[in-house]
């Protein structure tokens, strides 16, 4: 559990790292939305690192990553709809469905764990 508690605080700083620019930065020179975008990406790092190490082991490597593409996802559904103010339309609905079936078949089978 904390290591998805991690992964989506993480993830929302990273969304708007990535993303919140596209709002309210367009008048900014891009010198200024990347350095805006690496601080707060910083604080991403600052709590994926950790999701990561406590994660490992319950998780293999590969679940951790399926994990945290399922989670931005997730993630960025909730801030393209609420911030961006941008609809949702059945093929993008589909397409994280499929996504969805992905991280099913990633978690549903005993995974053959990290080879040493």
């Amino acid at each position: 559990m904390p290591t998805l508690l991690l992964l989506v605080v993480s993830n929302i700083f990273m969304t708007f790292a990535w993303y919140g620019h596209l709002k309210y930065g367009h008048d900014w020179p891009l010198w200024k939305a990347i350095g805006v975008s690496w601080g707060i990406a910083l604080l991403e790092y600052c709590l994926a690192v950790p999701a990561n190490r406590l994660g490992f082991g319950l998780f293999s490597g590969f679940q951790l990553k399926i994990l945290q593409e399922v989670v931005t996802l997730s993630v960025f559904i909730v801030f393209a709809v609420l911030f961006l103010k941008e609809r949702i339309s059945w093929n993008y609905l589909l397409s994280f469905a499929c996504l969805g079936a992905a991280a099913f078949f990633a978690f549903a089978f005993k995974s053959p764990g990290a080879s040493s």
